[in-house]
């Protein structure tokens, strides 16, 4: 019966942990990660609408060969000047020229922002990642120590030192100028050993 006892403890304890760890977490990456989705969406949408008017204009190119060809079909059959027919060969030929460079320029353009999108969703799926093992680190180390470390400050060493049963939290602070790093370990796991 003790080791079930032992073993609900550690359960609230675990549950304890994660929801201190959901408190005191900071929200700097997460909203660093929503503003860089939001900015690939922003993007995604613009690559969107500028393919959109690339077909448009495809489409308008497409028209004026149509236009080109028919204007070469009604000179031929109406036995105009080989001069006329030159001129519309050529004006076809330009067109077509200017269409094939315009399609491959904007095709180019477009696969640069794909993998603009693609490499900036990857770096977002990474910043996931990072964040949840980060979580999960916190969280077993708060379910061992019973210390939560505070992260966002490097130049000093603090947190809180959590007591379950007395359901109190206190806070720790340690300059590591004044203190050798064995005499803040030694302080760290003296204050571990007393909970």
């Amino acid at each position: 019966m003790g080791e079930t006892s032992r073993n609900v403890d550690m359960e609230e304890l675990m549950t304890y942990s994660n929801n201190l760890v959901q408190i005191l977490k900071s929200d700097k990456d997460i909203n660093a990660a929503k503003q860089f989705l939001h900015k690939s969406k922003a993007l995604q949408s613009q690559c969107d609408k500028d393919f959109y008017q690339v077909q448009k204009s495809i489409q308008e190119y497409e028209k004026k060969i149509d236009a080109c060809k028919q204007k070469a079909a009604a000179a031929k059959s109406e036995a105009a000047a080989d001069e006329e027919l030159d001129l519309l060969q050529k004006e076809l030929e330009d067109e077509q020229k200017e269409e094939h460079m315009l399609k491959n320029d904007e095709i180019d353009d477009l696969e640069r922002q794909r993998d603009s999108i693609e490499e900036r969703r990857k770096n977002l799926k990474k910043l996931e990642q990072d964040e949840l093992r980060a979580q999960m680190k916190l969280s077993m180390f708060a379910s061992v120590t019973n210390i939560i470390p505070n992260l966002d400050d490097p130049s000093k060493i603090s947190g809180h030192i959590v007591d379950r049963d007395k359901k109190v939290i206190e806070n720790f602070e340690f300059d590591p100028t004044k203190l050798t790093a064995f005499d803040t370990c030694d302080s760290i796991w003296k204050m571990i050993n007393l909970r």
